[in-house]
């Protein structure tokens, strides 16, 4: 009778909130159906394959990736089973739906966490008994009242998709550009259960664990706890992934972070800015000097694949202040730094500065900052694809031998002059082949960044033999 669904932005991606639906369903848990699409899926394919179930009531999981495709299949829908009840949620469409045409195409709309909210309503509209308000503001539920839905994750997903689990909901920061900024608090799961559940997983055949809490490492006993549950289950193969709170790294996680093997830990940092002025503006609580000395010592200390993020676009902050954040984290030299482009999620609390820092953003999703008061339109344009071509050639690990090349004494100016060129000479930011990229990153050495072409070609061609390309390099 009732279909859960979502687009999820690639395959390997599994939706836990939907699982938290069915999970917590009661009496309809096995009237739920879950069926998952990825977002390059046509839309009338989706609506086809959602409707050949003939279901009463088809629920959709909406976020800024999906909130475009997923108001085309609904509005075929409606063209097509008028009659089909539709209720959407999820963090894009808690806020302000009076302005977004996917919540007028639904009949009801589920602000907030829906973990319980979602069967509730379902069983008034199968009793022919439906709410008058459309806009359903969902009350939290304690973790501890709501039922865990790892055992919803079936064989496929096990073998093919990243499974995402949680010991703990919400974020004591408050960080305006995020939605947590809105929680109280962060609250945790009882422990022992989600080990439980966690266990159950691993005795399946789950060797790699995604947690998606915001503040990992905020209770010390209870990461040791988790942690050192995966070091005694530790095998080749097993993979798990944290995001941290980047100040806070007490002796007794050192040591426990310091026995994981290589391949095995992923830690997620977000430092998103080195500038205290900015970071007082966003209400971003963050020691730098400690947060300086934590990477370090992971670095140099741990096996640990360190992850770390950057906002470019943030209220105050301009183009001199962005790549002082970024020399200096470089400098720490994580695996990968993800360099962000600040988005307006919509309910956060970053839209007070709208008017005083002349905050533009695109109106269409995903809400991509286009100019501020202190970077203009055409600074951003360079800055998004300066964000594009790092995670292109950076993140990687191709170039790992022509890196100091692309870097230089000034990591941010070398590369944007690096990122100018490639997009003066390409016109393109997507679709460049691995071994194109090899020819363009030879002449731009050369003829930009004043690297001798013996030292260029040196460095490119243990890349390119490393990176297992076929054929010539395409370059002298």
């Amino acid at each position: 009778m009732i279909t859960l669904t979502t687009l999820n932005a690639r395959y390997i991606h599994s939706a836990l909130g939907l699982r938290y639906l069915k999970a917590n369903a009661g009496e309809l848990r096995d009237s739920i159906t879950i069926v998952e699409f990825i977002i390059n899926t046509r839309p009338i394919d989706i609506a086809e394959q959602l409707l050949a179930a003939n279901p009463t009531i088809i629920g959709f999981g909406i976020y800024i990736w999906n909130v475009e495709q997923s108001e085309q299949v609904i509005a075929i829908i409606r063209q097509v089973r008028p009659t089909i009840k539709i209720i959407i949620g999820g963090p894009e469409v808690s806020f302000e739906q009076t302005e977004q045409p996917i919540c007028a195409l639904a009949d009801y709309v589920i602000c907030g966490a829906a973990d319980t909210a979602f069967a509730t309503l379902c069983q008034a509209l199968l009793d022919d008994n439906p709410p008058t308000d459309k806009i359903i503001q969902a009350l939290p539920t304690p973790p501890i009242q709501l039922r865990l839905p790892y055992d919803l994750y079936n064989d496929e997903d096990i073998a093919h998709r990243v499974l995402y689990v949680e010991a703990s909901r919400g974020c004591p920061f408050k960080c305006e550009f995020c939605l947590s900024a809105l929680d109280k608090t962060a609250t945790a799961f009882d422990t022992d259960r989600v080990l439980q559940a966690l266990e159950r997983l691993h005795q399946r055949g789950v060797r790699r664990f995604k947690f998606v809490d915001r503040t990992f490492n905020l209770n010390t006993a209870t990461s040791l706890k988790i942690l050192r549950f995966f070091l005694d289950r530790m095998s080749d193969g097993l993979f798990v992934h944290f995001e941290i709170i980047p100040d806070h790294l007490p002796e007794r996680l050192r040591e426990t972070i310091k026995a994981f093997p290589h391949g095995s830990l992923q830690f997620e940092i977000g430092i998103q800015s080195f500038n205290t002025d900015v970071q007082a503006t966003i209400s971003r609580k963050q020691n730098n000097e400690k947060s300086v000395e934590n990477l370090t010592w992971l670095r140099n200390e741990t096996s640990a694949h360190l992850h770390a993020d950057l906002i470019i676009g943030l209220p105050g902050e301009d183009i001199d202040r962005f790549a002082s954040s970024f020399n200096r984290l470089v400098a720490l030299n994580p695996h990968d730094i993800q360099v962000g482009i600040l988005k307006r999620l919509r309910g956060t609390p970053l839209i007070r500065h709208t008017d005083h820092y002349a905050m533009r953003y695109n109106p269409a999703p995903p809400y991509n900052i286009l100019s501020t008061s202190t970077i203009d339109f055409t600074t951003m344009q360079r800055l998004s694809r300066f964000s594009r071509y790092w995670d292109l050639i950076m993140n990687c690990n191709r170039f790992n031998q022509t890196r100091p090349l692309l870097l230089g004494d000034d990591p941010f100016l070398t590369f944007m002059k690096l990122s100018d060129w490639l997009f003066l000479t390409t016109e393109q930011t997507y679709k460049i082949s691995l071994k194109r990229l090899f020819g363009f990153l030879y002449q731009a050495l050369t003829e930009t960044l004043d690297v001798t072409a013996v030292e260029a070609e040196q460095a490119l061609r243990i890349d390119y033999q490393n990176s297992g390309v076929k054929g010539l390099p395409p370059f002298p």
